[in-house]
């Protein structure tokens, strides 16, 4: 099943869980997420970051549509980080059923301006957007986010959100993008996001969702985190157990070597599922379909 983000994220706020978002880069990435969400019927969010756009020929994208609109998990298929109209125009000419345009980099004004135009395009055509409302950090090893966290201010949030019509919001409240350095603890300002929730009731998003806390992730999902960006910390997974192999075997046959790979991003992947608390919530989706026919 092949949703907007905005429908996806009705059924979860309404049961009390967040889903998460996992960047594919290619097929082994789309298969670890994509097979581990059907196992547990987690609905689930295949995200594909703007500058990975090129990476795979529009066939690709055809692939994983086909493979999510036959599937009877709920999912969507969302643009990361969009950085300009034509980012976003690509995604939804792919088939994608949201995107995202960060104009976290802009001043505030243009960044609202920018976010309106393309929400009022995509809305046309049944595409969700979301907008990004302060900066995330950037741990040294991620291509997007800033150098240092600009955090949300809960006063913005409503002005913004009324002036874009955004359907879901980015806000900065202490995470950054990448793997963090061994032995460094995040810490997610929750008060803060108290604050924002108080004065709005839009999904709102958490970016740099890999190496955080479990109980602090948990605690955000409560106060009305609906969605979490996932990449570096599943595919790091991938990427050190195919090098283990490769380097204490020298076993290039990676119809053998990847799948052990993509067990151990399998792993990451299904403990943060499990952390968002939409496994086994598929089936809700169907629940809501039949009551919207009953009306």
């Amino acid at each position: 099943m092949l949703i907007t983000m905005k429908e996806l994220l009705k059924v979860a706020s309404k049961h009390h869980f967040t889903i998460g978002a996992f960047n594919v880069t290619e097929v082994s990435n789309f298969k670890c997420v994509f097979e581990t969400a059907e196992e547990l019927q987690a609905p689930t969010i295949i995200a594909v970051a703007a500058n990975e756009l090129d990476f795979c020929e529009k066939e690709y994208y055809q692939y994983v549509r086909e493979k999510l609109m036959n599937s009877q998990v709920p999912y969507c298929l969302h643009l990361d980080h969009g950085r300009s109209l034509q980012d976003c125009l690509r995604a939804i000419q792919a088939g994608f059923t949201s995107v995202m345009f960060d104009g976290s980099h802009l001043p505030y004004e243009e960044n609202a301006a920018q976010t309106k135009a393309i929400a009022e395009i995509a809305h046309c055509i049944n595409v969700s957007v979301e907008g990004e409302l302060g900066t995330i950090g950037n741990t040294g090893n991620s291509d997007e986010g800033g150098a240092d966290i600009v955090y949300t201010q809960p006063e913005e949030v409503v002005d913004y959100v009324a002036k874009t019509g955004v359907d879901t919001l980015a806000i900065a409240i202490g995470t950054s993008h990448g793997l963090y350095p061994e032995g460094f603890k995040p810490v997610l300002q929750l008060d803060l996001l108290k604050r924002i929730r108080a004065v709005s009731d839009i999904p709102l998003v958490l970016h740099g969702g890999s190496g955080q806390d479990d109980e602090q992730v948990r605690q955000a999902s409560k106060i009305g985190i609906q969605k979490i960006n996932v990449a570096s910390e599943y595919k790091a997974a991938y990427s050190y157990e195919l090098n283990r192999i490769i380097t204490e075997t020298k076993d290039f046959k990676f119809a053998i070597t990847m799948p052990k790979a993509m067990a151990a991003a399998k792993a990451v992947v299904a403990h943060k599922m499990n952390v968002f608390g939409c496994i086994d919530k598929a089936y809700l989706y169907y629940e809501n379909l039949r009551r919207g026919e009953e009306a």
